[in-house]
C-alpha cells in the first residue's frame, strides 16, 4: 500500500508541471508593462490535440500603461477572413504577479512572471459554431532576444487537453 501511495504521489507532482521560478535567472527579463507598451505584431495558429493546424492569425496589439494598470487592446485577423478583438485590462501586483480581465475571460486571469518568463491561466469563453464552451488556457509565455516573445498555451476542459495556440510576438 505504502508503494501504491509513493507512486500516486511522484505521480501526480510530475503532473504539475514545471515553475515560472526555473527560468528566474534567465535573460532578458520579461516584464509585461514594459513589453506590452506600444504597438506589438503577433502571428499564431491553432492546433487541435493530434497536431493538425485549424487556424492560423494575426494579431496586432495595441497596449498602454499608466501606472500598474495596463489594457492591451487586441485585434485578430484569422485566415478563414474573420476578426475578433479582445480588450485586457492588466494589473501588475507584487512579487512579479499579474492580474487580468476581459469580456470573454471567465473572471480573473492570474499569472506570474520571474526572469525571461510568464505563465498565465485563465478560462476563456470560446465561441465554436454557434456554441461558446468555457476553456481553461494554461499560457506560457518566453521573452527572447531582439524583442521576440513566444508564447504557447495549452487549451483543456475538465482536465481533457483539447489543443495548443502557439504564437510569436515582436514590439514595433
Amino acid at each position: 500500500m505504502k508503494k501504491l501511495l509513493a507512486i500516486l504521489t511522484f505521480g501526480l507532482a510530475g503532473c504539475a508541471g514545471v515553475s515560472v521560478d526555473a527560468y528566474r535567472d534567465q535573460q532578458p527579463v520579461l516584464k509585461l508593462e514594459e513589453y506590452f507598451n506600444g504597438t506589438i505584431d503577433g502571428w499564431g495558429q491553432f492546433q487541435k490535440r493530434d497536431g493538425t493546424v485549424v487556424k492560423r492569425f494575426k494579431v496586432v496589439i495595441d497596449a498602454r500603461w499608466q501606472g500598474n494598470t495596463g489594457v492591451l487592446d487586441e485585434h485578430f485577423s484569422y485566415s478563414d477572413g474573420s476578426t475578433s478583438r479582445r480588450v485586457w485590462t492588466i494589473t501588475k501586483e507584487a512579487d512579479g504577479r499579474y492580474s487580468g480581465t476581459a469580456d470573454d475571460v471567465v473572471g480573473k486571469a492570474t499569472g506570474r512572471a520571474a526572469g525571461n518568463a510568464l505563465q498565465w491561466a485563465y478560462t476563456l469563453k470560446l465561441p465554436v459554431d454557434d456554441k461558446v464552451y468555457e476553456v481553461s488556457f494554461d499560457d506560457w509565455m518566453w521573452l527572447q532576444q531582439d524583442g521576440v516573445l513566444l508564447n504557447r498555451s495549452a487549451m483543456s476542459k475538465f482536465g481533457f487537453h483539447l489543443g495548443e495556440v502557439t504564437l510569436a510576438f515582436k514590439k514595433r
